[in-house]
């Protein structure tokens, strides 16, 4: 399925209804949420393409996670200044982005594990964008299933570079 300019999600599970919540600095939508007893770990995704931000949502919305919404880097910087999310799950190509905002989010972001998507990468953007601070790079399409998993290994063990 194609969802924008070179964007493309390969997924090949089903997932229950929605009970996950979903906030945009500054937006009014908000999805319902299922409050864990322990902390839920919040996962950042920016997208500038409507559709396939609310699929990743919809996506990692079965894994637990607070999720918030940015739709350009300059967003998400703000959006991270706000409030630091356990992950930030981003697009490369889009307004205010490129490798230069991987090192901004860096900076304000030591700690933060930062995964990668683009549909307009090769070798050297690759190595560009993990020397910039990326903890993981993923060519589009994405398989969902291999992006669960880097998200869920970057939270479970540090912040070791997984790269795809």
């Amino acid at each position: 399925m194609s969802y924008g300019h070179g964007n493309v999600l390969i997924a090949g599970i089903t997932l229950a209804p929605s009970h996950c919540q979903t906030t945009r600095p500054g937006s009014s939508q908000t999805r319902m949420a299922t409050v864990a007893k322990e902390k839920t770990a919040v996962l950042l995704i920016v997208e500038d393409d409507r559709e396939m931000r609310s699929l990743l949502c919809d996506e990692f919305c079965g894994m637990g996670f607070h999720l918030r919404e940015a739709r350009d880097g300059d967003e998400a910087f703000l959006a991270v200044l706000q409030s630091l999310p356990d992950v930030i799950l981003t697009d490369l190509r889009m307004p205010a982005g490129g490798d230069d905002y991987i090192s901004r989010l860096r900076t304000v972001a030591p700690n933060c594990p930062i995964v990668v998507m683009t549909a307009f990468g090769d070798a050297r953007l690759k190595a560009q964008v993990l020397k910039a601070g990326a903890n993981a790079y993923f060519d589009k399409p994405v398989h969902i299933a291999e992006l669960k998993n880097c998200v869920q290994q970057l939270l479970n063990h540090g912040q070791g570079a997984d790269t795809r």
